[in-house]
């Protein structure tokens, strides 16, 4: 089954053991929140946020069956653990329920661990009442094998909607130094590597987290980065990020109108007959003119839920 892809720009993570973390992030104005139960859980706790996931969704199912006038919230994701950890089958059976959007896979390195849960998903939507088809992925690249097999990964099922960059682990395999400095440029190859991976196969570039919460203008920075070598997307780790992040990876006014400019002397130009078109002391081609197109549709895309 098809789905329907929105551009959501902003995808924040939220332990899954913190009940008051959850609920305030269903308020929140981020596009998506990713409730957690690998990384940012302990073992002991593990329980506990599936628990607590459990109910938050079926209080969101539970509203929007009664107010049938649009609930809003962030789009509803869940990271569970690894595929093919014992966990993920615990998780899996606890979370895929009515008002959950999505899963996050973390660790991913084939194109058969997406298959796995496909599979599972595939068996499990009409068991609870779920539209079958429709439970996105977000998978996670964390490692040098997972990135040179991205392309693979994110072709491998339709359900997939974007590749995220998990860099502290992708770091970790490389053993580059604690202190991240210069907008991460240590990491460009393999940022950019993913971003070109997800383009081939039309699904969205999410880059990973800025945690330096005491550094706003490294995030304005690295967020604008981003969106410059491609990215569509950005995590988060707090609610302060939110708006940083939504304002670097959404056109502003100004593009807009100059986009909307371009494509209007163009068709001018064509109409005329020209086969050169100028523009602002620049020659427009096609993929000039198919940017403006995209740019333009780039905000059409942006979540509103």
């Amino acid at each position: 089954m098809e789905l329907k892809r929105t551009l959501i720009r902003s995808w924040m993570f939220v332990p899954g053991d913190r009940q008051r973390m959850i609920d305030k992030s269903l308020a929140l104005s981020v596009d998506a929140i990713m409730m957690d139960i690998e990384d940012g859980v302990a073992p002991a706790e593990k329980d506990n946020a599936r628990r607590q996931i459990a109910a938050s969704l079926d209080q969101v199912a539970t509203r929007i069956h009664a107010e049938r006038t649009g609930v809003r919230t962030p789009a509803r994701y869940v990271r569970i653990n690894a595929v093919g950890h014992e966990r993920m089958h615990t998780d899996l059976s606890a979370v895929v329920r009515p008002g959950l959007e999505g899963l996050v896979l973390p660790k991913v390195e084939t194109p058969d661990q997406v298959r796995i849960v496909e599979q599972i998903l595939d068996r499990s939507e009409p068991e609870v009442g779920i539209t079958a088809g429709t439970v996105r992925l977000l998978v996670a690249i964390e490692s040098p094998r997972g990135l040179f097999n991205a392309l693979a990964i994110a072709m491998s099922s339709p359900r997939v909607v974007g590749l995220i960059f998990g860099a502290e682990d992708f770091s970790r395999e490389l053993s580059l130094p604690l202190r991240r400095e210069g907008e991460a440029r240590d990491l460009l190859y393999a940022r950019s590597a993913l971003v070109t991976a997800a383009a081939a196969a039309h699904v969205q570039a999410v880059d990973g987290v800025w945690t330096d919460l005491k550094d706003p203008d490294g995030l304005r920075r690295f967020a604008r980065q981003s969106r410059r070598i491609g990215f569509s997307g950005m995590s988060l780790i707090h609610p302060s990020q939110i708006d940083e992040v939504n304002a670097a990876f959404t056109p502003t006014d100004e593009e807009l109108e100059h986009c909307r400019r371009v494509l209007h002397a163009f068709e001018e130009a064509r109409a005329r007959g020209e086969g050169a078109v100028a523009f602002g002391g620049q020659l427009l081609d096609y993929p000039i003119v198919e940017r403006a197109r995209q740019t333009l549709a780039l905000a059409e895309a942006v979540v509103t839920k």
